[in-house]
C-alpha cells in the first residue's frame, strides 16, 4: 500500500474546498434557475416529489397513490422516492419543493460522492490532486453527467461511492461503526433497486472477497457482520415490496434478445476521447452515432446520451496513459477495481461480446433490459483510477520516459486519429470538425499538465490543485454541459408548478369541481398531450386513469390496456374491456374528461358523434366530456358470480348488467337476486390511504367503490372486520347489513406483505 507523503495531508483541505467550489461552478446552470433538468426529472420523478411533500405535509400516508392507473401500489414502487433518504428529507422539511430543490437534491448527492472518493484517497495516503481529479471526474463526468434526468441510478452511483469509502476502511483498519455505515448507504444503495445498484453491489462484492485475503479477519470479521446485517435491515422491507409489486404487475419477461437491444455500441467509446464526437448535445437531426441505425446499422435502442461516456480529457489521459499503458493500475490494490471496470465493459457492450450471455443468467441480471447502463460504474471506476494513475505518476520515481510521458502522447494521438478516421468512414467528417478540434485541444492540454506536474509537481503544490482543477472544470463544464438531455428552460415546464396558469389544468380543475358530488369524485384521463403530462396529477390533485410509469398493476392494464407512458397517440391502445371511450370500463372508471393534443377521433376511430361532448379547445389540448361517467360509490343491490379472465379476454359483460344495480364477484356460486330498497352513499372522507363512507341500506346490498382492488387494502363495517371483495373486474366491494352504516376502507401494506411473504413461503415449501 502506497504511504502517504507529507504534502498529502497538508493539501486534503484545500482539495475538498476547491471541490466543492468546483462543484458549485459545474452545477450553477441548474442551481441558478436558468436551466432545469428535464425529461424523466420532471416527468416521473419531480411529480413523485411533490406527492411525497404534499402528503407528508398534509399528515397524509403516501403508501397508496390514487392520481395514476386508478391507484398504484405507491410503497412498492422503486421510483415513488418513499424511500430515497435525501428525497424523503427534502419532502419532510420542503412543503413545496420547487425545480431548484429536486435539481440541488441530485447534485448534492453526486458531489458527495464525489468528496467520499477523495476522502478514500486521503485515506489511502494518495496525492491530494489525483483524489481531485477522481472525484471531479466522478461527479460530473460520465454517464452521471449525461444521464443526470435518471435521478434514480445517479443516486445509486452516490451511495455505492460512500459506500465504497467505509466499506475499504472495514479492511484497512476495522471498525464497527465503518461496518455499520457501509452496511447502511449499502443498503440505501439497494434501495434504488435499479440495475445501477445492482451492477455496484457486484463491484463491491469483488473488491469485498479480494480483500477478505489480505486483511486480517479478527480485524474485519465483526465489522462486515454488522454491515451486513445493516444491510439487510435497510434493504429487507423496501426490495420485499418490490418482489412482491414484481409478480402482480405486467412488466413483461425481459429477454436475453430484448436486452440485447441496449447494447453499448463500441465505437461509443469514442466519446470518452472526444466527448461531443457524434454530435450528442445538438439538434437531434444531426446526431450521426450509434445506434443510428442509418449510419450504424443494427436493430439497438438506446437515447443518444446513453452513449456517451465522457469523463474529463485529464482522467482518460491518466487512465489510458498512465494506468493502462504505463501499467500503474496494475497492482493489488487496484486489482478489484480493474477486474470491475473490464466486466463493466464486457456487460456494457452486451451482445458485442460474447461474456454478456453468460452474465445474463447470473441471478437478478434478467430484471434488467440495458447492459449500456453499466457505463455507470464503468466511468465511475475508470474516474478512480485515473485519478489512482496520476498519484502513483506524480508520487514515484522516475518511471522512464515511454511510462511517463510517450504513453499519455499516445494516447492522445490515437485518440484523435481514431475520431478523425470514424468521421471520415462514416461521411461525417465536416460536422465532426469542431468536437475533434475542441476534444483534442482538451488531450493536448491534459498532456502539457501532466508534463508540469511531473517536472514541478511538489514545488507547485496547492498551486497544482487549482491548476489541475480549474482545467478540468473548464473541460466539463463545456463538454459536459448543459445541453438537450440534461437541461433546458424551466419555462418549458410551467405546467408542474403547484400554482401554474396553465389554461389546460384551469380548465380541468374547474370542471372536476362542478362535477362533484357526494358519491362523485370523477377522474380524467390525459391522452397524448406531451411527455409531461401523465404524472401531472400528483402534483394538481386530479386522478387519472393512467400515468407514467414502467410498473403497474397488471389486472388494471389487462382491462384498460394502459401503457407506461401516453405521451402521444400511439401510446394509448384500446383492449377488448375498453375498447373505446364508450364503453363500461370507462364509464365505471368514472372517466369525465379526456384531454388530448389530437382530435379524439384520431386517438379513438371507433367513437359515434356524441359519444364525448365537447368542451373546449385550449392551447395544449382539446378537452372532451363523457356524460355516461358513473359515480365513484355506488350501492348495488344484486350480484352474480362472473368469470373476469375470460371477460377481460372477451371484452364481453354479462347479459342486461347494469353496473348500478348489480355488482359482479369473482366469488363461485354468488346469485344474490334478494329485492331490496333504494340506497343511497356518500362519501365522508377521501384520503390516499383512507375512505370513509356513509351508506343508508334499508335492506342492505353490495357497497362498490370503483378504486382499483389489491389484497392488501381492508374493509370495517361500523367499525367491524368485513370481507373486501373483487368486483367488476377491478373494484373493490364489501358486503352490506341492513340498515345505516359507517364504512371505511383502510390500506394496510405490511401486514398484506407479511400475508403475501407468508403464503410465498407455503407455496415454497408445498413444491
Amino acid at each position: 500500500m502506497d504511504q502517504r507523503k507529507p504534502e498529502a495531508d497538508q493539501n486534503y483541505f484545500a482539495a475538498i474546498l476547491i471541490f466543492v467550489v468546483c462543484a458549485l461552478a459545474l452545477a450553477a446552470p441548474w442551481l441558478s434557475g436558468r436551466y432545469t433538468i428535464p425529461w424523466d426529472a420532471k416527468a416521473h420523478f419531480y411529480p413523485q416529489l411533490v406527492f411525497l411533500s404534499k402528503t407528508l405535509h398534509s399528515g397524509e400516508s403516501p403508501f397508496w397513490n390514487p392520481y395514476v392507473f386508478a391507484g398504484s401500489l405507491h410503497i412498492a414502487d422503486p421510483q415513488s422516492l418513499i424511500f430515497t433518504l435525501p428525497y424523503l428529507v427534502v419532502a419532510k422539511f420542503v412543503s413545496d419543493p420547487g425545480f431548484i430543490a429536486a435539481d440541488a437534491t441530485v447534485f448534492f448527492m453526486i458531489a458527495l460522492g464525489g468528496l467520499a472518493l477523495i476522502l478514500h484517497f486521503r485515506d489511502r495516503g494518495y496525492h491530494p490532486t489525483g483524489a481531485l481529479v477522481a472525484g471531479l471526474s466522478f461527479a460530473f463526468g460520465g454517464s452521471a453527467a449525461w444521464r443526470i434526468q435518471h435521478i434514480g441510478e445517479v443516486l445509486s452511483l452516490a451511495f455505492f461511492a460512500i459506500t465504497f469509502l467505509f466499506l475499504a476502511r472495514v479492511f484497512q483498519r476495522g471498525g464497527v461503526w465503518n461496518g455499520l455505515l457501509a452496511g447502511f448507504f449499502g443498503g440505501l444503495m439497494l434501495v434504488g433497486r435499479d440495475q445501477i445498484a445492482f451492477l455496484c453491489a457486484m463491484i463491491l462484492f469483488i473488491y469485498a472477497v479480494w480483500n477478505l485475503f489480505r486483511a486480517p479477519l479478527r480485524q474485519t470479521a465483526l465489522p462486515l457482520l454488522v454491515g451486513l446485517i445493516a444491510g439487510i435491515a435497510t434493504v429487507a422491507v423496501p426490495l420485499s415490496l418490490t418482489l412482491v409489486l414484481a409478480e402482480q404487475s405486467t412488466r413483461t419477461e425481459i429477454t436475453f434478445e430484448g436486452a440485447a437491444r441496449g447494447s453499448l455500441h463500441p465505437a461509443a467509446l469514442l466519446t470518452a476521447l472526444v466527448a461531443n464526437l457524434f454530435g450528442t448535445d445538438g439538434p437531434i437531426r444531426l446526431f450521426w452515432g450509434p445506434p443510428q441505425a442509418d449510419v450504424w446499422g443494427g436493430d439497438y435502442n438506446l437515447a443518444r446520451n446513453m452513449a456517451n461516456v465522457y469523463f474529463g480529457a485529464l482522467p482518460v489521459v491518466s487512465f489510458l496513459g498512465l494506468g493502462v499503458l504505463g501499467l500503474r493500475i496494475f497492482n493489488r490494490d487496484m486489482a478489484p477495481l480493474v477486474i470491475g471496470f473490464v466486466l463493466m465493459l464486457l456487460y456494457a457492450l452486451g451482445d458485442f461480446t460474447p461474456l454478456y450471455k453468460m452474465a445474463f443468467e447470473v441471478p437478478g441480471a434478467d430484471f434488467f433490459r440495458r447492459p449500456a447502463d453499466a457505463t455507470f460504474p464503468l466511468c465511475a471506476l475508470a474516474s478512480i483510477l485515473g485519478g489512482y494513475a496520476l498519484h502513483r505518476f506524480l508520487t514515484q520515481d522516475h518511471a522512464g520516459l515511454l511510462r511517463s510521458y510517450v504513453a499519455p502522447a499516445l494516447v492522445v494521438l490515437a485518440g484523435i486519429g481514431a475520431a478523425i478516421a470514424v468521421a471520415v468512414w462514416k461521411d461525417h467528417f465536416v460536422q465532426a470538425q469542431v468536437p475533434i478540434l475542441i476534444g483534442g485541444s482538451c488531450l493536448i492540454i491534459a498532456c502539457i499538465i501532466l508534463f508540469v506536474l511531473r517536472r514541478a509537481g511538489r514545488e507547485l503544490g496547492f498551486a497544482s490543485l487549482l491548476l489541475v482543477a480549474g482545467t478540468l472544470t473548464i473541460d466539463l463544464s463545456t463538454s459536459n454541459g448543459p445541453n438537450e438531455s440534461t437541461a433546458l428552460p424551466p419555462a418549458r415546464f410551467e405546467v408542474m408548478r403547484s400554482d401554474t396558469t396553465n389554461e389546460t389544468i384551469a380548465l380541468l380543475r374547474q370542471k372536476l369541481a362542478e362535477t362533484a358530488g357526494p358519491d362523485r369524485i370523477d377522474r380524467i384521463e390525459l391522452a397524448a398531450v406531451g411527455f409531461d403530462w401523465p404524472n401531472l396529477g400528483l402534483i394538481h390533485g386530479f386522478q387519472h386513469d393512467l400515468g407514467y410509469n414502467p410498473v403497474r398493476l397488471g389486472w388494471f392494464v389487462d382491462a384498460t390496456g394502459a401503457q407506461d407512458q401516453v405521451a402521444v397517440a400511439e401510446q394509448r391502445p384500446f383492449v377488448p374491456l375498453f375498447a373505446s371511450y364508450r364503453s363500461m370500463m370507462a364509464d365505471m372508471l368514472g372517466v369525465r374528461f379526456v384531454a388530448s393534443a389530437n382530435p379524439i377521433e384520431n386517438i379513438d376511430p371507433d367513437l359515434q358523434p356524441g359519444d364525448l361532448i365537447p368542451v373546449a379547445r385550449t392551447k395544449d389540448a382539446y378537452v372532451y366530456e363523457n356524460p355516461r361517467a358513473l359515480p365513484r360509490v355506488m350501492v348495488a343491490r344484486q350480484a352474480r358470480s362472473a368469470d373476469f379472465d375470460a371477460m377481460v379476454e372477451s371484452g364481453e359483460w354479462p347479459e342486461n348488467f347494469n353496473p348500478r344495480e348489480t355488482v359482479l364477484l369473482d366469488v363461485p356460486g354468488v346469485d344474490d337476486k334478494t329485492p331490496r330498497r333504494p340506497t343511497t352513499a356518500r362519501i365522508e372522507a377521501y384520503q390516499n390511504t383512507q375512505i370513509r363512507i356513509s351508506v343508508d341500506a334499508p335492506d342492505g346490498g353490495y357497497l362498490v367503490l370503483n378504486d382499483v382492488w389489491h389484497p392488501w387494502w381492508q374493509v370495517d363495517v361500523d367499525g367491524r372486520p368485513a370481507d373486501l371483495l373483487r368486483a367488476n373486474v377491478i373494484f373493490r366491494a364489501v358486503k352490506l347489513p341492513p340498515g345505516a352504516r359507517q364504512v371505511r376502507f383502510h390500506f394496510e401494506p405490511l401486514p398484506g406483505l407479511r400475508a403475501s411473504l407468508g403464503a410465498a413461503f407455503d407455496a415454497f415449501l408445498s413444491r
